[in-house]
């Protein structure tokens, strides 16, 4: 069957309204009170220790991290045997230790998990596990700290190791949202643009994650879904080349650059399954797939098509039309290099076999030097 012009490139541009609206392609996200920020799981409970010490009151200001404190039913002074009993699996809980293999690769992944606490309850750390990447890049998280923390399942992600965690939140909960973690040093990390646009204000959607790291400098980003309409889709370009320029800076530095994440964006025909039908669908646009174009002619390489020429691989499937037990799908997430990046990699392919998400992860391996 073919897809109709409202089953979009993402989740984002399903026909579904008020399922589409938990994507990307809901509403106009309004800037909240919150604000962007990098997070350690460690400063939290740092926190909530000294606020047990000195007995401290909870103020309006803190209410979210002390949510996590058990409540006391009395003023009596517990047990021993109750302390022990309560303190042991909330040890336990808060943390998870993953055994990274010896390999001649270094390997990379980014998947949109499409909300990290659905996924986690589908198996995420299971995968993370059996995969134990050096580095795996995150998008659509949708989820603050504090909720993290709050929930008993999602506590060792805030403590996964020997992960260093990076995050970018959008101001608006629920919404966008990047992570990133790297067993391997990072240097310095940037939650957002370092010099965001400030006639748009890119930042408060939580949208990307820099590391640098010794041998290359990698981007993690959600890109801006243009489903929503002609306003949507020139914010999406605009972010496009707001990155862009911020990448050239980078290589006339000669550092190695590797961009991965969503770009909800299929670049040519053999990257979706019903190309004739979204001819005018936002997505497969003739202005998106113009970037790319013009990303490949400055030099960037869709390194995936290096490695692999057949059509039928995709990345996303429209969950509401069943689309992926027909394998009816979009090519969406990526990674790019730079062709100056081209001799550091060894490897680049889709694990259309992992669920747990809309999208499936994508891989990359470099040579270990």
């Amino acid at each position: 069957m073919a897809l109709s012009k409202s089953s979009k490139p993402a989740k984002k541009n399903s026909s579904a309204k008020k399922k589409a609206a938990k994507k990307d392609s809901a509403s106009s996200p309004k800037k909240s009170t919150g604000s962007s920020k990098k997070s350690v799981a460690k400063k939290s409970r740092e926190k909530q220790s000294t606020a047990k010490k000195s007995g401290a009151k909870k103020s309006p200001a803190k209410k979210s991290a002390s949510k996590k404190l058990p409540s006391k039913k009395s003023a009596a002074k517990p047990t021993k045997k109750a302390t022990q009993e309560s303190a042991t699996p909330v040890q336990a809980e808060t943390s998870l230790e993953i055994h990274i293999p010896r390999r001649d690769s270094v390997r990379i992944y980014s998947w949109n998990v499409n909300g990290i606490r659905a996924n986690i309850k589908k198996g995420f750390f299971d995968w993370v596990k059996a995969e134990a990447p050096d580095i795996f890049c995150l998008q659509e998280t949708r989820a603050t700290i504090e909720q993290l923390e709050s929930e008993k399942k999602c506590r060792p992600i805030l403590d996964l190791k020997p992960y260093e965690s990076h995050w970018h939140i959008a101001e608006k909960k629920g919404y966008s949202g990047v992570a990133t973690f790297s067993a391997l040093p990072v240097r310095k990390s940037y939650s957002g643009f370092p010099d965001d646009d400030p006639s748009r204000n890119f930042n408060e959607e939580g949208r990307v994650i820099i590391t640098e790291l010794d041998e290359f400098v990698l981007w993690n980003v959600y890109f801006p879904n243009g489903g929503r309409g002609p306003e949507r889709v020139k914010y999406k370009l605009e972010f496009y080349d707001h990155c862009l320029n911020i990448w050239e800076e980078t290589r006339k530095q000669g550092r190695p650059l590797i961009i991965c994440g969503d770009y909800n964006t299929a670049h040519k025909e053999i990257d979706l399954a019903r190309p004739k039908e979204n001819q005018t669908t936002s997505g497969f646009l003739p202005e998106e797939r113009e970037f790319l174009d013009r990303l490949v002619d400055m030099g960037y390489v869709d390194v995936f098509r290096k490695f692999n020429q057949e059509a039928g691989q995709y990345t996303y499937w429209d969950q509401i039309t069943r689309a992926r037990d027909r394998n009816v799908g979009w090519r969406i997430d990526y990674f790019f290099v730079t062709e100056e990046t081209m001799p550091l990699v060894q490897n680049a392919f889709n694990r259309m076999d992992v669920m747990g998400s809309d999208h499936c992860p994508v891989g990359l391996e470099l040579k270990r030097r």
